[in-house]
């Protein structure tokens, strides 16, 4: 099984993801989360651009390469909505998700219930916990319950 990781870039909830699912028949992919490489692939990658407008273009259209082939690719996408940042690319990510007829995992606390209800009616599970989606992906894979 494919899976997509997409989302706030700050804390590790990809780790434990990947960790928790040891063992599990689950090939995981995510976007470039060193935040300075994914600013300035496309300047670095095509050269430099005075205008910021034109230096965050190329960055965004090198990493929607990657992005769209992740998406298109997977089975299932978990798309991890943090506290810190505005993610408009999560929410971005979750409608291409959504439009793809992609299997999606929405995971964000309790405070963004009420901005996100859009993304999260569009979603099959709406989680706050990385092991909540570990346990969802035995379950899917292994049909078994945690415990």
């Amino acid at each position: 099984m494919q899976v997509y990781l997409s989302g706030e870039i700050h804390t590790d909830w990809r780790d434990e993801i990947i960790a928790g699912a040891g063992g599990l028949d689950v090939h995981f992919s995510a976007p470039v989360t060193d935040h300075d490489a994914s600013d300035d692939c496309g300047v670095t990658i095509m050269g430099a651009e005075p205008n910021k407008f034109w230096h965050d273009n190329k960055g965004a259209n090198l990493n929607a390469i990657r992005t769209r082939h992740g998406i298109e690719s997977a089975d299932i996408v978990v798309v991890r909505f943090g506290e810190k940042y505005k993610q408009w690319n999560a929410a971005f990510d979750a409608g291409m998700a959504a439009a793809l007829g992609k299997s999606l995992i929405v995971m964000h606390g309790p405070e963004h219930q009420h901005p996100l209800k859009e993304v999260d009616a569009a979603a099959l599970a709406v989680v706050e916990t990385p092991q909540q989606v570990v346990d969802i992906l035995r379950y899917v894979t292994k049909g078994t319950l945690p415990g």
